[in-house]
């Protein structure tokens, strides 16, 4: 047992979508070229590429593609680059059409000259992000930020992230930004006063402000900052520019109520915003009120973002209710609060109007058995293309499996499900094997940590032996026998699957029952054989 599990590195087995491989990207770029080359509607109105052109053009679009999509991913590193790759598709498309409807460009003497060779699409995107972390003077800003003085350039993106810029720096910066608020669509501006005194960083912050102020942006990132309320005054005059942003990324930057309060006062327009992100700050309760009323005015609200925010069960009810607003939110990440279970109530009756919803992360909110069943219930009933489901570190108990299978069983697009360090024990982990028999898409299953033994974890390996993509079921932390364990290899390998689908188990308790579960069986001398097989029969006639 422990050969085929002693050298397993769990990350072998998750999924990421990000970064594609060399063969995809080159791929990518030879259907970009013969697109580009071939006769369309774009090259009668506007004029037909040759190949050689159509290459040079898209080459350049996947490197320019590659590095905001990579930029992105690296600021999510724990999701599985799903986002990345829908940002890498979107900018490549984009790109290709603005190619398109330019068409080739005749040289002095009638022969057609690359496109972009005196404007490359390379151009598009400003990225001083890269490297070391580091502080930089008024000599260096000049030297990095020259590209952007470069006449005929294209930049509609800057990212000065990982660098953190004193007031001689900023002072540089500022007439170059000034000169390119015109045309600049997304701005990064997270991390740029790292280790600066307060006073310093709140004049940086002003000075950036200022400058950019007027944008019309639709990406705009200020996350890593600190900001606190200080902060986001300083950013004012940027802020209060802004009527048509799409994405705004407020991540650890000590936005505590009042930091809440002034976003809150000082965004006018939220009614194009499609992003917004809030994870890791220390917002509160009363922060939590003070966002709720910006989502009150988000309709177009896609992805929500208000993870590790300090939020207990009053503020968990305000984002509730306000969320009714955002009728097109796709992606809900809530997790890491103290809502407990009246906001769980709270936000069931949310999410049983969100149809919409693809992404659900509840994890960590203290939900226990009755808001669990309450959004089980729900979730039952709407959200028909839901992928993604975490409701891990709940106090869920086996009580509440009967409605959490049901749920399951209504969600045929499952690909992860995470219902880990709960209590589901043998009897909820057999109701969820049921439950995920017939979902075919299904490739992550997450129950570690669940007081379950040998009968619930052969459900569960029985239940994803078959399924062509799956790739990882994690019940580590659990108290599997290893004549059990055996057993679950052995299911593996009849059905063609790899063991090392089981991932780690280096926390399994082999000799463990499960905690009380395990204390009230220890009597008699039957042993865990016994009582797996007294419960087995109790299980067999169980049905979703």
């Amino acid at each position: 047992m422990e050969t085929a599990s002693q050298h397993f590195d769990p990350r072998t087995f998750s999924i990421k979508l990000w970064p594609p491989s060399g063969s995809t990207r080159l791929m990518l770029v030879e259907r970009m070229t013969k697109n580009l080359s071939t006769e369309s509607i774009f090259s009668r109105k506007y004029g037909l590429l040759s190949k050689e052109e159509a290459s040079e053009n898209a080459k350049r679009i996947e490197d320019a593609c590659f590095a905001a999509a990579n930029e992105h991913f690296n600021k999510e590193p724990d999701g599985d680059g799903s986002s990345a790759v829908q940002l890498y598709a979107k900018e490549t498309s984009k790109l290709m059409l603005e190619v398109l409807k330019r068409g080739p460009r005749p040289k002095e003497d009638g022969e057609v000259t690359v496109v972009g060779e005196s404007r490359p699409l390379g151009k598009t995107v400003f990225d001083i992000s890269g490297g070391r972390r580091a502080f930089i003077d008024a000599e260096e800003a000049r030297e990095l930020l020259s590209p952007l003085t470069e006449k005929g350039d294209l930049y509609t993106k800057i990212c000065f992230s990982n660098r953190s810029f004193g007031i001689d720096a900023a002072t540089v910066a500022e007439p170059i930004l000034t000169s390119l608020k015109k045309q600049l669509k997304e701005v990064d501006l997270s991390d740029i006063v790292a280790g600066r005194p307060e006073d310093e960083a709140l004049e940086v912050m002003r000075i950036f402000s200022l400058a950019l102020e007027g944008c019309v942006l639709r990406y705009l990132n200020l996350s890593d900052n600190a900001l606190g309320e200080k902060g986001v005054r300083a950013f004012g005059a940027l802020l209060k520019s802004q009527n048509s942003l799409e994405e705004l990324y407020l991540m650890n930057d000590g936005i505590s109520e009042e930091a809440a309060k002034a976003l809150n006062e000082l965004v006018p327009s939220t009614e194009k915003i499609k992003i917004l992100h809030f994870h890791n700050n220390m917002t509160g309760d009363e922060g939590a009120d003070a966002i709720s009323q910006i989502l009150k005015r988000s309709p177009a609200l896609e992805d929500f973002r208000c993870s590790s925010t300090r939020v207990g069960s009053e503020g968990g009810i305000a984002l509730s209710e306000a969320l009714e607003a955002c009728t097109h939110l796709k992606k809900l990440d809530l997790r890491d609060n103290i809502f407990g279970v009246d906001a769980g109530i709270a936000l069931s009756k949310t999410i049983g109007k969100l149809v919409g919803l693809t992404e659900v992360y509840l994890s960590y909110l203290n939900l226990e058995d009755q808001g669990a069943i309450a959004i089980a219930d729900a979730l039952k009933q709407s959200a028909p293309s839901l992928d993604v489901l975490e409701i891990a570190g709940n106090e869920i108990t086996a009580k509440a499996a009967p409605a959490l299978a049901e749920c399951v069983v209504s969600k045929q697009f499952l690909r992860k499900l995470n219902l880990s360090e709960n209590e589901l024990k043998d009897e909820g982990a057999v109701l969820i094997g049921k439950a995920l028999e017939g979902h075919t898409q299904l490739k992550e299953l997450d129950l570690n940590t669940n007081m379950i033994r040998r009968v619930g974890a052969r459900c569960l390996v029985q239940a994803v032996s078959s399924k062509p993509d799956f790739v990882l079921l994690n019940i580590n932390g659990n108290a599997i026998s290893e004549e059990g364990i055996d057993e679950l290899k052995e299911i593996l390998k009849a059905s063609n699957k790899s063991v090392g689908v089981l991932g780690p188990l280096d926390e399994n308790d082999p000799e463990g029952e499960g905690e009380e579960e395990g204390e009230e069986e220890a009597e008699g001398e039957e042993g865990t054989a016994g009582d797996e097989g007294e419960l087995e029969s109790k299980l067999q006639e169980l049905k979703v």
